[in-house]
């Protein structure tokens, strides 16, 4: 007789859309802590002023803890829904906030993500 394994890990469609539901209820830690792998790479364009680069899931979340510090109001902030592709999935994300050191701005960006063995490897930002 031969054993069937059970499938523990997530398809990269069921993350995207798990993502999805923490991200319209803005819960970006929630996702980290959830979905992101442990040695995550969150990736921004090279001539980004407002982030670098982080590897690791302590770093990537304290990238984002030391980011969500220096806001002082958020105006509007909206995701779209995933594209998914593969094992990648994408969203768009505007944001018009006001933020220590920069004043207020608007960033819209498209958020790319990989996804292996169930969770998030990978996100790059693309502004």
């Amino acid at each position: 007789m031969i054993a069937t394994e059970t499938k523990n890990t997530y398809t990269t469609l069921e993350v995207a859309a798990r993502f999805n539901e923490l991200a319209q209820q803005e819960k970006w830690f929630e996702i980290q802590d959830e979905l992101f792998a442990d040695a995550v790479k969150s990736m921004e364009p090279p001539d980004s002023p407002y982030f670098t680069y982080a590897e690791g899931k302590a770093l990537v979340r304290k990238k984002g803890e030391d980011w969500v510090k220096r806001i002082t109001a958020a105006h509007k902030r909206s995701t779209t829904q995933p594209l998914v592709a593969g094992n990648h999935f994408a969203v768009g994300r505007h944001v018009d906030i006001t933020v220590e050191g920069f004043g207020r701005i608007e960033i819209n960006e498209i958020m790319m993500y990989e996804v292996k063995d169930g969770k998030i490897v990978s996100e790059q930002f693309f502004y």
